[in-house]
């Protein structure tokens, strides 16, 4: 889910969610870009301190998770862009309405095919965090559409910066192919200086017939859009921390997530409970023995023999 980070690939911790790259001597204390700027520090801060967002930055993030964080994501970019495009003649939104450019819709489709297989749309919910988002995000382009700015700049400028880190920290963390599927999300074809379009975009949002109250709110709104990023943040990493390690690889899936987990004797285990270990999990074990293999293998042949003898 992260998109407004910048900082080393290693994953560094430190100063990984700021925008502006680079001084501009042009720009005035006044203007929307330098306001925005100052008054979204703490955010910054205290969303570069969710446990989901360090943990993904040091490559710590588990396929499974990571595939739930696109869910989130192509919710949040739908209502986003569809709000865009009912503003995108309104005088306080269109100047910085670049579809071809920066939408991400398509780009996070291509990623959940990929993860999900072609009916993805069918196997994907929008979870109660980012539904708290979306809300507000369509309340926003439907009534006060100058705060619209807000959820854009905080989305947009953050994908076009720290995003290309994540990009290389999943490609690598979650063994994708070269070929970039599965981090669409991260690839701005119409983008060819990032650095370039962000000050592009940064002089639109200056340029916008703004008075000092609308600005406030403007700052103020991209400050609620970082808390709504953090809830995201923490409810993935609540989601993470129950899934089991042979559920985030794809392995045998040892509990079905509902229900107390703790009366799960495997689960209680690794809560550094008492208890016998978990049938189901013991079983999944065993089979991975290779003298039981064997056995198996041996089984199965016989098996496989007697059905061709009696179907001749």
């Amino acid at each position: 889910m992260p998109s407004a980070m910048e900082g080393s690939e290693g994953g560094e911790e430190g100063e990984i969610l700021h925008y502006e790259e680079t001084e501009d001597d042009n720009v005035s204390p006044t203007d929307l870009s330098e306001l925005l700027k100052e008054g979204t520090k703490e955010s910054h801060d205290c969303a570069e301190n969710t446990q989901f967002v360090k943990d993904f930055l040091k490559g710590r993030i588990k396929k499974e998770l990571f595939k739930l964080a696109t869910v989130a994501l192509y919710f949040t970019y739908s209502a986003l862009e569809e709000e865009m495009d009912r503003n995108k003649d309104s005088p306080v939104f269109a100047p910085l309405y670049f579809p071809l450019e920066l939408h991400r819709r398509e780009a996070l489709a291509k990623d959940l095919k990929y993860f999900y297989g072609e009916d993805w749309k069918k196997k994907i919910q929008c979870s109660e965090a980012t539904q708290h988002y979306v809300d507000r995000i369509h309340h926003v382009g439907q009534h006060e559409p100058e705060l619209l700015v807000a959820h854009a700049y905080t989305r947009y400028m953050g994908d076009l910066s720290g995003g290309q880190v994540l990009k290389k920290v999943a490609q690598r963390a979650l063994k994708l192919p070269s070929t970039e599927e599965g981090i669409q999300f991260y690839v701005f074809d119409n983008v060819s200086n990032a650095q370039q379009f962000k000050q592009l975009y940064r002089a639109r949002m200056n340029a916008l017939d703004l008075d000092k109250t609308t600005k406030e709110r403007i700052v103020e709104e991209a400050n609620r859009a970082f808390r709504f990023n953090m809830q995201v943040f923490d409810e993935l990493d609540e989601t993470g921390r129950s899934l089991t390690e042979d559920a985030q690889d794809g392995g045998f899936p040892v509990h079905d997530g509902k229900g107390d987990l703790r009366k799960c004797p495997y689960y209680a285990d690794k809560l550094g409970e008492t208890g016998a270990g978990c049938p189901y999990r013991a079983a999944a074990a065993l089979v991975t023995q290779p003298l039981v293999q064997l056995i198996l293998v041996a089984c199965l042949a016989v098996a496989a023999g007697a059905a061709v003898w009696y179907v001749l």
